[in-house]
């Protein structure tokens, strides 16, 4: 064994240890690997999707060593239960059999390498593990302000290092994402964090705090142009959109939604400006397959909305559970993807996740009053309204970088009517499904 894999082996081991002894601390560090873990690529992947390597990342090995030592510490400690009862456990549950069941019979048919497809299957959950750690042991309110912080200082180191490379020119992307970078993830990763901000600052009651919130938004604004992700760009809008919708403040919020459309085309880079254009003035390539009146949208737009083509002409094949997890050639658009992946069954099953976290977070902003929670599940139901447009372009809910800091997110979102009745005496039930 070499020495490099002797010091990760010994590193793993601590890791459970630590986990196993305190949950709180696994969390803590899987919010910091989230986005400052390296990646690596294992061999070439099997099968149909794209003949690209299997992209690994240490937060992916961290998620799976906390994820056994909660498990092993949920079973000694049985009175700890395993899964505390939320109303998105069955919307997942069902969501996730649809997947495996698809992808076993796809296999069974041959489009799917049992093996790779199972892997796809794992990743594609693994980010879910971290929703029900946090549902099960957050306890207090000062839980979820400390990991707030946390989540939002790993914004910020991120955000600085999106910043460093401007100079360099190109799209910045996040740290560690091996020779190529992933611009359109850290936009949507960008996307959601920045809303969480702006939901913060239209809920304070302390100038102090809009102004930290603020300045965190600010920060985080300047790599989210720099991205040039056209998709992250457009999911912007209708995140800012939402906040019309659900601040008490809606016609501040619509002003400053007004001004800041009028601003952007007089301060926004030349860079962005560029990319911008480059969607409807790229020199004829044969890859442009989309026309709109006269114009041919650039070839990366054009492979996007032929990739729901492609998805709707070819589901019929196998119209209700589909080709199964990497039984069909790889989409980069979340929707079709998963209807041909998983069919008309699997599609219903993924719109049902998606109810029940946008009926969660209504129902909690609506409960709650206290301005930094009430600041986070406007931010959260803001930003998730974002991510379902960036979907439209991207594979947004299976991608880890974007979904591990949002189902933490999301886990907080869903406890908090259950830590606010547990400190005024209302009881310890959880939310009722």
């Amino acid at each position: 064994m070499s020495t490099v894999e002797t010091m990760a082996l010994a590193g793993g081991i601590l890791l459970f240890i630590i986990s196993f002894a305190s949950t709180q601390i696994a969390l803590y560090i899987l919010i910091f690997s989230m986005l400052l873990g390296p990646e690596l690529v294992v061999g070439a992947t099997a099968g149909a999707t794209l003949g690209r390597g299997v992209t690994l990342r240490v937060d992916d090995f961290i998620l799976v060593i906390i994820g056994f030592s909660w498990l092993a510490r949920m079973a000694i400690y049985k009175e700890l239960g395993f899964f505390l009862r939320t109303p998105l456990n069955r919307p997942i549950a069902v969501y996730i059999t649809v997947c495996l069941v698809a992808t076993l019979l796809g296999a069974l048919s041959g489009r799917v390498n049992l093996k790779t497809g199972f892997f796809f299957v794992l990743k594609y959950f693994e980010y879910m593990v971290v929703y029900f750690m946090v549902v099960n042991h957050l306890q207090d309110k000062k839980q979820i302000r400390y990991f707030l912080w946390a989540l939002l200082f790993t914004c910020v180191v991120v955000s600085f290092f999106g910043i460093s490379q401007i100079p360099g020119g190109g799209r910045v992307s996040a740290p560690f994402e091996g020779e190529v970078g992933e611009p359109n993830t850290f936009g949507g990763y960008l996307l959601f964090m920045m809303a969480i901000t702006i939901g913060l600052v239209l809920t304070s009651n302390l100038w102090k705090d809009r102004l930290i919130y603020g300045g965190i938004f600010a920060i985080a604004f300047i790599p989210f142009l720099f991205t040039e992700s056209r998709g992250s760009y457009l999911a912007f809008f209708p995140m800012l959109a939402a906040f019309v919708w659900l601040s008490e403040k809606r016609k501040l919020v619509l002003l400053s939604l007004l001004f800041l459309l009028a601003l952007l085309p007089l301060v926004a880079p030349q860079a962005v400006k560029q990319r911008v254009s480059y969607t409807f003035t790229q020199r004829y390539h044969p890859g442009q397959h989309v026309e709109v009146g006269n114009v041919r949208l650039d070839t990366s737009t054009s492979a996007r909305l032929w990739s729901w083509r492609a998805a709707l002409r070819d589901f019929p094949r196998h119209p209700l559970i589909g080709f199964g997890v990497t039984g069909y050639s790889f989409l980069d658009a979340q929707f079709p993807r998963v209807l041909v992946e998983t069919g008309l069954v699997g599609l219903i099953a993924f719109l049902l996740v998606l109810r029940a976290i946008f009926k969660q977070g209504i129902i909690v902003f609506g409960q709650v009053h206290d301005p930094l929670r009430r600041g986070i599940s406007m931010g959260f139901l803001a930003g998730f309204i974002g991510l379902l447009v960036h979907a439209v372009g991207a594979n947004t809910f299976i991608i880890v970088r974007i979904m591990e800091p949002f189902w933490f997110v999301a886990g907080m979102v869903v406890m908090i009517p259950e830590l606010e009745a547990s400190l005024s005496g209302e009881g310890h039930d959880a939310p009722a499904e």
